[in-house]
């Protein structure tokens, strides 16, 4: 499936066993510590996956989005939140040693270059003007493919059943992000069983961040994110990580702490 798209839109490696780490919609502000991102910094450290996927929406871009401001509502300027990914996704990559680092791209990192790109034109190609630019240790892609049958994407059909509806219309294993659900759907015909997977967000759902343009309203939403595991090229049930409580996290059984 790699050699069917021209240059990095869709990236890939194979896998006969190892774990890979995912997780999504951190939509980093500065100083926004929070539990799901301690608990990635532990798994990550524990189980010391051979690659490690930024699923989208790393930044936020609320002050370079086509949606209009709410009120007289306050929220970072670009770089300030540029420099809090910097920061975020550097913690990643010091406890990452030796993974592949992967971003695939979500709606609202492509905010930092559609602005650009509709508002100065004339500056295409001029360094720093691309969101990559800043990140020089994470590979940017649409999507990235472990095998032939497990692709890792930000987004695809929605709602709250989008993981059973992205495998069903994949016909693979697909891990998403977009609508901050942390779910595992397992689909099961004449091909056998592959997995729908959301990897939630990394972000506390009733963080600044969403509290306006939610208008304060009830989220189906969960902080954490998701472990993949590989044996004999094959991704085996998959593992989620979910936030329980103030620097508290469940996982295998467990309440464990951060």
């Amino acid at each position: 499936k790699l050699e069917q798209v021209i240059g990095n839109a869709r990236r890939g490696s194979d896998m006969d066993k190892g774990r890979v780490v995912v997780f999504s919609d951190a939509h980093f502000w500065p100083d926004d510590y929070t539990t799901a991102y301690k608990a990635l910094l532990e798994v990550i450290k524990e189980f010391k996956p051979k690659v490690v996927i930024a699923n989208g929406d790393v930044f936020d871009g609320s002050q370079n989005s086509r949606h209009p401001r709410i009120g007289w509502t306050h929220s970072p300027s670009v770089k300030e939140e540029l420099e809090a990914c910097q920061e975020f996704m550097a913690g990643i990559e010091r406890v990452s040693k030796g993974a592949e680092l992967v971003w695939t791209m979500g709606n609202h990192d492509a905010r930092f270059e559609t602005f650009l790109a509709a508002q100065v034109p004339q500056y295409e190609g001029v360094s720093g003007f691309t969101l990559k630019d800043h990140f020089p240790f994470w590979k940017p892609c649409w999507s990235y493919w472990i095998n032939e049958d497990t692709c890792i994407k930000h987004r695809w059909k929605g709602g709250w059943s989008a993981g059973r509806s992205n495998s069903l219309n994949a016909g693979v294993n697909i891990v998403t992000g977009h609508t901050h659900q942390l779910t595992i759907h397992p689909l099961t015909d004449y091909n056998g069983t592959r997995y729908g997977i959301q990897t939630g967000t990394l972000a506390d759902p009733n963080a600044e961040q969403f509290v306006h343009y939610t208008e304060d309203g009830a989220k189906d939403w969960r902080s954490g994110f998701a472990l993949l595991s590989f044996e004999r090229g094959r991704l085996i049930l998959p593992e989620l990580i979910q936030v329980c409580g103030e620097d508290e996290y469940e996982f295998r059984g467990a309440i464990h702490k951060v």
